[in-house]
């Protein structure tokens, strides 16, 4: 977990905390498959982490459009990623074996 910290920007931690709840709130109300829960979070990571980037940077040049673009991106793929990850360790340590 130590490593993923080192890649999420800090700020953007609350946003893992937002896709854990929204996880735990599409599982108990079971409108969406267990399965797509994943994607669901991978999306929305993207698009709140897109939105404070374009809220946080000055996008003028095509450069710096497709930096603020990849940065949305992963940032929201790793913030879905590591959501899933707290979910998965406290799962796990319920786990009687």
């Amino acid at each position: 977990m130590e490593q993923i910290m080192n890649y999420v920007k800090p700020e953007l931690i609350i946003v893992a905390v937002v896709l854990y709840f929204l996880g735990m709130g599409l599982k108990q109300s079971q409108t969406v498959k267990d399965k797509y829960i994943p994607l669901v979070n991978g999306a929305v990571g993207i698009v709140l982490c897109g939105v404070y980037v374009l809220a946080t940077s000055a996008c003028q040049t095509g450069q710096e459009i497709a930096m603020a673009i990849f940065t949305a991106i992963t940032q929201g793929v790793l913030v879905a990623g590591l959501s899933t990850y707290v979910d998965q360790i406290i799962k796990q340590s319920r786990k009687t074996e």
